[in-house]
C-alpha cells in the first residue's frame, strides 16, 4: 500500500502536522505540499490519500479543496487546524463539510483528525482593525476573544502531534 499525504499550509501549522502524521504511516508514503502535486495527476498512483487543510471560513481553505475534489474513490483520511477548540461545535462542523465533499466524490473516509492552531497574525490585526472601526460579532477583538487567540497561538503543540500520530496510526 501506498499513501500520500498532501497538505496545504498558511502559518505552517498544518505542515507540521502533516509530518506528524506522516511519521504514523508505514508502508511507501509520501510527504507534498499541495502546491507539489495539484496540477498534476501523480497522485492517482497512491492507494490512499491523506488530506491536511487549514479551516478558512468553516471549510478546507481554498486550495485543497481545489484539489480534493480531483480525488474520486480512493480510500481517505483527513486532518485540519482551526483556531478554535478542536471538540467545538465549529470544530465539529468543519469536520462533517469536508467528510462530506470527499465522500461526494465517491471517496471512504477512514480517519479524520483536527486540532487547534495558532491563527494568521495578519488575520487577527484585520480583526482587531474591524474592531475598532465598529465590527461586532463573533470575530470582534473583544477581551475574551484575545484570550482564545493567545491560547490558539500555542498549538498545534506536542500532545497535538501525538493525537494526530494515534489518529492515523495503522492506516
Amino acid at each position: 500500500m501506498s499513501t500520500l499525504v498532501v497538505y496545504s499550509t498558511l502559518t505552517g501549522n498544518t505542515e507540521k502536522v502533516a509530518k506528524a502524521v506522516f511519521e504514523a504511516i508505514n508502508g511507501e508514503k509520501e510527504l507534498k505540499n499541495v502546491s507539489e502535486v495539484e496540477k498534476t495527476e501523480d497522485f492517482e498512483k497512491f492507494d490512499k490519500i491523506i488530506f491536511g487543510y487549514w479551516v478558512d471560513k468553516g471549510d478546507a481553505d481554498e486550495r485543497m479543496k481545489k484539489f480534493m475534489a480531483k480525488v474520486k474513490n480512493k480510500t481517505v483520511g483527513a486532518f485540519g487546524t482551526l483556531g478554535a477548540k478542536p471538540d467545538s461545535d465549529h470544530a465539529k462542523r468543519c469536520l462533517e463539510k469536508v467528510k462530506t465533499f470527499l465522500e461526494g466524490n465517491g471517496n471512504k473516509v477512514e480517519r479524520e483528525f483536527i486540532c487547534r492552531g495558532a491563527i494568521d497574525p495578519k488575520l487577527l490585526d484585520k480583526f482587531r482593525k474591524m474592531t475598532a472601526e465598529g465590527m461586532t460579532g463573533h470575530h470582534a477583538a473583544t477581551p475574551e476573544a484575545e484570550k482564545r487567540w493567545s491560547e490558539a497561538a500555542k498549538h498545534p503543540n506536542e500532545e497535538d502531534f501525538q493525537n494526530a500520530k494515534k489518529a492515523f496510526e495503522g492506516f
